[in-house]
């Protein structure tokens, strides 16, 4: 496959468990690089990255990973990418060092690179000081790093990443996603992040496909879905009444997007390229005085609000 094609393709996948859809006609590609799967907890995530695995078996569609499709070369797909499940996965009675090369061997390693290998990776993700303690002992943020450290233990051309700051305090969190970004923007590996916390996926990744009640709500460059056209606002206003509904109900009536942040600004998008004389027009229309306008820089929140429908 040539580096321009995505290393992931599903077309129309469906997927259920008894009655209860969990994909719904998924057709979704992911690029090379670091991409974000992004959406909320029961979004369909964890199923579709078991589903590019060959865990679960599709009621229809196709999969592709790494240009194989999963129905026809399952193993050999397990044999060129790296899991980090989301939940625990080791194995009590096993060390770090044992453990991780074990898994190298499942892989296909020799035993005497597999050792090697995990030797690498428990230093690369710090646990090298700790990679002779049984792993039933580790706290919960060193076993998300060893479930990095066999994921990556193979040297996989794709990583799957489901979760990997769960269940971390706010330093470990942060050293993950430094190792996150480093594999993917100065070690060049693909890799998938699923996760439901939009700051992760935005420190980390260039791409992000969001999945909302297990459809693709939308997809594509960060740095473009930022970028809608028109301009995202900050606005405080008074109004003669002291009222704002009245207010608000004229900026949506006119197609603006409108919407309450904690203090008493409004984040308001104007579409097209109307931008603050709009604003500006429809507040004297309303006889409301402007106090406050800013561009505001739209963020992966309001591109994820906007897709899951929230705005």
């Amino acid at each position: 496959m040539a580096e321009t094609d995505p290393v992931v393709t599903l077309d129309r996948v469906t997927v259920a468990y008894g009655k209860s859809p969990a994909l719904r006609e998924v057709t979704a590609s992911f690029a090379a690089g670091a991409v974000g799967l992004l959406g909320p907890n029961g979004a369909g995530k964890s199923t579709l990255i078991k589903s590019l695995l060959g865990f679960i078996v599709p009621e229809r569609g196709h999969l592709r990973v790494l240009g194989l499709n999963v129905a026809e070369s399952p193993l050999e797909i397990r044999a060129r990418v790296g899991y980090m499940p989301e939940s625990d996965a080791h194995i009590p009675g096993m060390n770090a060092v044992s453990f991780v090369a074990y898994c190298g061997e499942l892989a296909g390693l020799p035993r005497v690179d597999a050792m090697q290998r995990a030797h690498e990776m428990l230093f690369y993700v710090g646990l090298g000081e700790a990679r002779y303690r049984n792993v039933e002992t580790y706290s919960t943020g060193m076993k998300q790093r060893i479930k990095l450290a066999q994921a990556l233990v193979h040297d996989p051309d794709l990583l799957f990443l489901d979760e990997p700051t769960n269940g971390m305090d706010p330093r470990g969190r942060d050293e993950m996603l430094e190792l996150v970004r480093d594999l993917a923007h100065n070690k060049g590996v693909n890799l998938i992040l699923s996760s439901h916390l939009l700051p992760d996926v935005e420190y980390t990744c260039d791409h992000v496909v969001v999945m909302d009640k297990g459809a693709v709500a939308t997809a594509g460059p960060i740095a473009a879905l930022k970028q809608p056209r028109g301009r995202l606002y900050e606005l405080r206003v008074k109004t003669p009444t002291g009222v704002l509904d009245p207010f608000v109900d004229r900026l949506r009536a006119a197609g603006l997007d409108c919407h309450s942040t904690d203090e008493d600004i409004m984040r308001v998008f104007v579409p097209g390229d109307g931008g603050a004389r709009q604003l500006f027009a429809l507040a004297a229309a309303e006889r409301v005085q402007v106090r406050h306008l800013r561009p505001s820089v739209s963020t992966l929140e309001d591109v994820f609000a906007h897709a899951v429908g929230e705005k």
